[in-house]
């Protein structure tokens, strides 16, 4: 009879927690973000009993206590750990497999993690209706964010290049081989680092801006200051605008519903 009452109040301990539904974003700063405020405005209002939480985490190492937190459903991550968390990941969606890089982590009924990518399908619908006739783009960045968007980018038909201080792999340029040819053929930017976030919100990729025209797209996945550098230095030329607070709605939404899959 112990070991019955023993175990009945280990479940009931466990269900307990897992009814809590905590969730939460990594990172290894996270002062400018807005996950937290959306979560509680748009999600947990409508679902009693959930919590969205930021976590700092001076290394992706330290992940591992939340990892063995049977409170924590899930969690979305963030620079610079989207690549690196993927070494905790017990399974992995096919777009995680393919681009290389996970923003978004579901513990499953066997107590394993899944590692998911939310921030190509965001990205994609944002930056889907103002492409039109565009077919070449250049990604500033070659993080698992930048990894996301070029994914993202050849399912709409859009070839790409990554653009880098120090290119680490073939088919990567430089900023410096930035010429007026290939701005001219390429009339998509996109910003994929975190340069222009608040609280540097004076400093913007170094990019040519005097060769951007109006036929240009700018998109930048900053979304803290609304109006980066980058946009404004794009508006000064007459490009079309947009930043990645349309985004993160979009990825936090599919998130959200990857946490509610019943696996």
């Amino acid at each position: 009879m112990e070991w019955f009452i023993s175990l009945k109040n280990w479940v009931q301990k466990n269900r307990t927690l897992a009814e809590q539904r905590k969730y939460g974003l990594i990172g290894k700063s996270l002062s400018y973000s807005f996950s937290k405020e959306y979560f509680k405005k748009n999600i947990s209002k409508e679902n009693p009993g959930t919590s969205y939480d930021l976590f700092e985490l001076p290394s992706i190492k330290a992940v591992e206590s939340l990892l063995g937190d049977l409170s924590i459903q899930g969690f979305n991550i963030t620079i610079p750990y989207k690549e690196s968390i993927l070494a905790y990941a017990d399974e992995m969606s096919d777009e995680v497999t393919a681009i290389g890089a996970s923003n978004t982590f579901k513990r499953l009924p066997s107590g394993k993690w899944k590692a998911f990518n939310t921030d190509c399908s965001g990205f994609e619908k944002s930056i889907k209706p103002l492409i039109k006739n565009k077919k070449k783009a250049l990604i500033l960045g070659t993080g698992g964010a930048a990894k996301a968007v070029k994914y993202s980018l050849n399912l709409l038909g859009v070839s790409s290049q990554l653009v880098s201080r120090k290119p680490s792999q073939e088919g990567q340029i430089t900023y410096q081989d930035l010429s007026s040819e290939l701005l001219n053929e390429n009339l998509i930017i996109i910003n994929a680092t975190p340069v222009g976030t608040s609280p540097n919100i004076e400093d913007s990729p170094p990019i040519p801006y005097h060769l951007l025209s109006p036929n240009h797209l700018l998109f930048d996945l900053v979304y803290n200051p609304d109006e980066t550098t980058f946009l404004k230095k794009g508006k000064l030329a007459g490009c079309q605008l947009k930043n990645g607070l349309e985004m993160l709605h979009l990825q936090a939404e599919k998130a959200w519903d990857i946490w509610n899959m019943p696996f």
